[in-house]
């Protein structure tokens, strides 16, 4: 048992650590290509995460990086695709910033009204993919694209100004939330301010391993996720499972905006940051769905994404960042599928030995029973 479990670990910890090496290796050969050092960018990069104010940038970031990789996680672990967290917590950010600047409640009420007003956006939008999908066998990959794009759509025409939006120079913004809306930070001096909402990823975090891991929903979940036959056999409904792990999924999306919403910005603008939804399906893949190695994964790409700009000062294109995310993602795909076939093999030997094993002990045992029979 105690080997088994070993072995586990080892396919758990493997398939991240040769993805990274693999990563930072293409990433040096790229570097060496374009005639740079290979090594300095790298040392640059570790020498910025050793400074206060680029630590609160790097876990500012990552708590939204981590909130998108568990909205993407809970889908994959239905084995289902739910690419458009993108959408979902954009427009789930927006309807938040709109709710926010028209409603003036106490903070105690004011917070969670917008909390619920971002999950039940998020909810919402997914569900039109989970009930497309249920009813009319449509994909929710391609679902969730085009809902991507009318979202960008509702978000456009919600910014008009005989709608909710409001001109601030030449930015599209919703107007300031009050400020009972506003979550405040936990101040790290002249470092900065880490969002309130960090706390909330961390709850987040916790929720989902308890739910996937210590109830019967959890189960139900992961068994429809590995076979719906099975799953179905064993009196598990599979398509209110999709419809159910689909609004999961998005009402947590829509949460993925909130920590800088409620903790810096206070308005939904054209500055807000996108692309949030699809770095996390990178973030899910590198920490295997894992709400611990999504934690790493998420304090990865963060630190990526706040140390590259130092690269500029130094000659360097901060854009090297960038190629090492998309490198990390190809890497990531490719180890886990031999580390996977790699495990496969090693469980086929396994097997093979105690069966091999098993019929030598047979033989033997038939040997001896029959020479006691024979001395008798």
């Amino acid at each position: 048992m105690k080997k088994f479990d070993k072995e586990r670990v080892l396919l758990a910890v493997a398939g991240p650590v040769i993805a990274l090496a693999v990563a930072f290796v293409l990433s040096a050969i790229v570097l060496i290509a374009s005639g740079k050092n290979p090594v300095e960018p790298f040392a640059l990069m570790f020498e910025q995460a050793g400074f206060s104010d680029i630590q609160v940038l790097i876990i500012n970031q990552a708590s939204m990086y981590y909130i998108a990789a568990l909205a993407v996680a809970i889908g994959f672990r239905m084995n289902l695709f739910n690419i458009g967290v993108d959408g979902q917590y954009q427009l789930a950010a927006m309807m938040a910033a709109v709710v926010g600047a028209h409603a003036n409640l106490p903070a105690v009420l004011q917070i969670p009204l917008l909390l619920l007003t971002a999950m039940c956006t998020g909810a919402f939008w997914s569900g039109i993919a989970g009930v497309l999908k249920v009813t009319r066998g449509v994909s929710e990959v391609v679902a969730t694209i085009m809902l991507n794009a009318i979202a960008t759509a509702v978000i456009a025409y919600m910014w008009l100004p005989d709608v909710f939006g409001v001109k601030v120079g030449n930015n599209n913004t919703t107007g300031e939330m009050h400020e009972s809306g506003w979550v405040p930070g936990i101040d790290m001096g002249a470092a900065g301010e880490i969002y309130g909402l960090v706390v909330l990823a961390v709850l987040l975090g916790i929720g989902y391993w308890v739910t996937l891991n210590r109830t019967r929903f959890g189960f139900d979940l992961r068994a429809s996720g590995a076979s719906e036959t099975a799953a179905a056999a064993s009196g598990v409904e599979p398509k209110r499972m999709v419809l159910t792990a689909m609004l999961i999924s998005g009402a947590i999306a829509g949460l993925a905006g909130l920590p800088i919403l409620l903790g810096d910005t206070h308005t939904y603008s054209l500055n807000f940051p996108t692309g949030i939804g699809f770095l996390g399906i990178g973030i899910a893949l590198l920490g295997r769905n894992n709400p611990v190695g999504i934690a790493f994964a998420a304090l990865l790409w963060a630190w990526l994404d706040k140390a590259s700009p130092e690269l500029d000062f130094h000659g360097y294109d901060k854009e090297i960042a960038v190629i090492m995310q998309g490198l990390i993602v190809l890497s990531v795909v490719v180890s886990y599928e031999a580390v996977r076939e790699w495990g496969l093999r090693r469980q086929q030997r396994r097997v093979g030995a105690e069966l091999a094993a098993g019929h030598v002990l047979g033989a033997t045992g038939t040997d001896n029973t029959t020479k006691e029979v024979a001395g008798r």
